[in-house]
């Protein structure tokens, strides 16, 4: 049975647990007490997923958006309704 870790464990301590699961550990991810990710070693012989980038150019390529609100409006407007 794969062991809860909290997630905040996960970032504190990322270097201990990764050479756990290289050496064949799995752990379930929680947030907030709730499960989101499962980590374990990749399959034997078996490739890891990867998914391709849908966008495949530099974000400096990306057009400039000008706004009328400046961001620290927007993001105290955003506070404020959590």
């Amino acid at each position: 049975m794969a062991e809860r870790l909290a997630h905040r464990d996960l970032r504190n301590r990322s270097a201990e647990i990764l050479r756990d699961v290289a050496a064949g550990a799995t752990y379930e991810i929680t947030n907030h007490g709730k499960v989101v990710a499962l980590l374990s070693p990749p399959a034997v012989g078996g490739d890891l997923r990867i998914r391709l980038p849908k966008l495949h150019r530099p974000f400096a390529d990306l057009p400039r958006v000008r706004r009328q609100q400046r961001v620290e409006e927007v993001l105290d407007s955003l506070r404020r309704d959590r």
